[in-house]
């Protein structure tokens, strides 16, 4: 592996420990003992896979990040293409302006009958082990409100007064995937 450093505007990629602490003590802000670069050379020759991050003096650092990368512009461009992500993924990761539109669309107000479907964790107790556990469970119920994130809050709150609801169970935000909601009309026909 080798190993990415920087300081403010000094960077670098080290092949070794020893050019990682040449690195290091060519920079004249990092005052290098003999303890530091013990700490430095472990972390180089460890098989710890995430980076770290070395306190110079209260809120000055430098980071060492190990990679695979032979070169800086291999480095930089992997980097660049985790942020930005793949063509493939761009679509999922740019999730705002759907995200948005539900909020507005779950606080607009249309009285009438909502179809309100949720999917939520449900604590279930074994009878004979005594110990609880997580099932996926759903609910849908007709409600007859004002709008989608009123009929939300109502099912709630129809759930957690339930007996047969352990208080421990997890209910989804009415922002996430797991509510899902329809409207159905001002009236239903009951035939």
């Amino acid at each position: 592996m080798n190993i990415y450093v920087r300081y403010f505007d000094y960077d670098t990629l080290a092949h070794s420990s020893d050019e990682l602490l040449s690195f290091l003590e060519s920079i004249p802000e990092i005052p290098m003992t003999q303890a530091m670069a013990n700490e430095i050379r472990n972390y180089a020759e460890s098989d710890i896979p995430y980076p770290k991050r070395y306190k110079i003096r209260p809120r000055v650092y430098f980071i060492m990040i190990k990679t695979t990368a032979n070169t800086m512009e291999e480095f930089k461009m992997r980097k660049l293409e985790k942020e930005q992500g793949t063509p493939e993924q761009a679509p999922a990761t740019k999730a705002t302006a759907p995200k948005e539109m539900r909020i507005t669309s779950l606080t607009s107000e249309k009285y009438g009958w909502y179809k309100g479907c949720l999917h939520f964790k449900r604590v279930i107790r074994n009878s004979t082990t005594g110990k609880c556990s997580y099932v996926d469970a759903s609910f849908t119920a007709l409600v007859h409100t004002y709008s989608p994130l009123q009929c939300y809050h109502r099912i709630i709150s129809h759930l957690k007064g339930r007996e047969d609801i352990d208080s421990r169970s997890q209910f989804p935000s009415a922002k996430g995937n797991n509510f899902i909601y329809e409207y159905v009309g001002e009236q239903i026909n009951r035939s």
